[in-house]
C-alpha cells in the first residue's frame, strides 16, 4: 500500500444528497488511490423529500428523515470534519473553515488536490415579506413540525389553503443553450403537497381540493416537467376543483389573510405554504468561476473551466435545474469517474459519461397514491411519463428505504430498475 501521505487528497464540502453520494461514488471508483474528507456543519443527511408525507400523517419528520453520515462515511475510510466553510482560495488550493462542534473555535485550513463543491444554496424565506409570521413550507424538520402542529393539533379552521413557489433568480453566464430558463426553483413539491391536501381535507370533512389554489411564478405550472404533463396536468387539476394561479412573478408578502404577489394578484389563505427562492452561499458566490448569481458554471463533467481540478454538484452547480436530488445523483458519478480517471482508476471510456438531465419524480397524492414523472422533454428529448398509482407511493417510500440502507449510493441498477418498473410493468 503506498505511504498516505503521497496520495491526492480529495476535498468534498456539503454531506447532504449530492456531496455524500459524491463521496461514496469517488471511493468507489477510486479506492485506496485518494484520500478523501467531507467538511460540513452538520453530521446528517436531511432527506427532504418525505418530509411532506410525514407532516400529512401527522408524524414528526425528525424522527425519519434524518440519516447519521459519520459511521456511513468511516466504513468507507472518509474523514468527516463538523465545521462552516469560510473561504475558498482556488489559486492556493485551499479551504478555510471553522469547526462547528462548539462555538469559539479557531478558524482551520485544510489543502486539497482535488475540490468538490456540494453546499448546496440557500433557501431564501429571509427574503419574503411576513414569512416567518404567516409563512409555512416543508424543507426541513423545523418548518415541517410547525405546518404539522397547526394542522393537527387544533390551529387549522378549515380555511383555504395556497401552495407554491417565490421566483427563482437563475443565472444566464455560461448557461448552455439547451437548458431553460426556470420561474421555480423545483415545482414538484407544491404539486405533491396540492394533491395531498385535496385528500386530506376530504378525509375530515372539510372540503377538498376546492379549498386549494397552486401558485406559479411563471406562466406554466410545473413547466420544468415538460409542456405535455404540464397540460396534463392543469386539466386534472382543474377538473378536480384546484384552483391554478400562473404568472404571479414572484411573492410580495404574506399576511395573516394570505399571499400577495409582484404581479398584483392576491390569494386568500389561512395556510400559506411557500417555496422559495434558491439563493447560492456567499462563500460559493464570492468565487470567481460563478454565474452573475453565484452558481458554479461547469460543463458537462461538472468540471469549472479555470480550475480543472474543482468540480460542483448538486444545487450550488449552476447546470442543476431545476433544484432536483435526481440530478445530484447523476453528476456524482460522472464527477467521481473523473477524478478516478485522472488517478489512474477509470478507463477512457469509464470516464466519457456526461451529465444528460431528466427530471424523475415521485409524489404522494394521499390515500396510498403517488404520482410519477420521468422526463426530458424540458431540454428538447422525446421521454415524457406522467402516471399515477398505489405502486408509485409503494415504490417512494422503497427508495427512501433503499437510499438508507445503502447510506447514500444507491446501486447501479437502482434508477434504471426504478424506470423499468414504473413504466414497463
Amino acid at each position: 500500500m503506498s505511504d498516505s501521505k503521497a496520495k491526492p487528497r480529495v476535498v468534498v464540502l456539503g454531506s447532504n444528497f449530492s456531496g455524500l453520494t459524491t463521496a461514496r461514488f469517488i471511493r468507489q471508483w477510486c479506492g485506496d488511490a485518494v484520500d478523501i474528507t467531507v467538511i460540513d456543519r452538520k453530521t446528517y443527511l436531511l432527506f427532504v423529500p418525505n418530509i411532506p408525507l410525514e407532516v400529512m400523517e401527522n408524524k414528526d419528520p425528525a424522527q425519519s428523515v434524518l440519516l447519521p453520515v459519520l459511521d456511513i462515511l468511516a466504513k468507507d475510510g472518509t474523514d468527516f470534519i463538523p465545521a462552516e466553510v469560510t473561504e475558498i482560495d482556488l489559486d492556493g488550493s485551499t479551504v478555510h473553515y471553522t469547526p462547528s462542534e462548539r462555538p469559539g473555535a479557531a478558524g482551520e485550513t485544510l489543502s486539497y488536490d482535488y475540490l468538490v463543491l456540494a453546499l448546496g444554496a440557500r433557501l431564501a424565506y429571509d427574503h419574503i415579506d411576513g414569512f416567518g409570521e404567516y409563512g409555512h413550507t416543508v424543507s426541513d424538520t423545523f418548518y415541517g413540525n410547525r405546518l404539522r402542529e397547526y394542522l393537527h393539533e387544533g390551529g387549522y379552521s378549515g380555511g383555504p389553503i395556497a401552495i407554491g413557489s417565490a421566483l427563482f433568480h437563475q443565472g444566464t453566464s455560461g448557461r448552455p443553450d439547451w437548458l431553460p430558463t426556470a420561474y421555480g426553483a423545483c415545482e414538484g413539491p407544491p404539486l405533491e403537497l396540492s394533491l395531498s391536501f385535496g385528500t386530506w381535507l376530504g378525509d375530515r370533512d372539510m372540503g377538498g381540493p376546492e379549498k386549494v389554489t397552486v401558485f406559479s411564478p411563471g406562466d406554466v405550472l410545473a413547466e420544468d416537467a415538460g409542456e405535455e404533463i404540464a397540460q396534463e396536468f392543469h386539466q386534472m387539476a382543474e377538473q378536480m376543483g384546484y384552483t391554478i394561479l400562473e404568472s404571479t412573478q414572484d411573492v410580495k408578502r404574506v399576511t395573516a389573510d394570505g399571499i400577495e404577489f409582484e404581479s398584483g394578484d392576491s390569494v386568500e389563505a389561512e395556510v400559506s405554504i411557500i417555496f422559495p427562492d434558491w439563493v447560492p452561499h456567499e462563500v460559493i458566490a464570492q468565487l470567481p468561476i460563478t454565474d452573475e448569481v453565484g452558481f458554479v458554471i461547469t460543463d458537462l463533467k461538472m468540471h469549472t473551466e479555470k480550475y480543472p481540478n474543482v468540480f460542483a454538484v448538486g444545487d450550488c452547480a449552476a447546470l442543476t435545474v431545476p433544484k432536483l436530488g435526481a440530478h445530484g445523483h447523476v453528476q456524482a458519478d460522472v464527477l467521481a469517474r473523473q477524478i478516478a480517471h485522472d488517478v489512474g482508476e477509470a478507463t477512457d471510456e469509464e470516464a466519457e459519461k456526461q451529465f444528460d438531465p431528466e427530471i424523475i419524480c415521485f409524489g404522494t397524492m394521499g390515500h396510498d397514491k403517488a404520482f410519477y414523472v420521468h422526463s426530458n422533454a424540458w431540454y428538447g428529448g422525446d421521454i415524457s411519463v406522467f402516471e399515477m398509482g398505489y405502486m408509485y407511493y409503494a415504490m417512494k417510500l422503497a427508495f427512501k428505504e433503499m437510499y438508507f440502507r445503502t447510506g447514500g449510493k444507491p446501486p447501479s441498477w437502482g434508477v434504471p430498475l426504478t424506470e423499468f418498473v414504473a413504466e414497463k410493468l
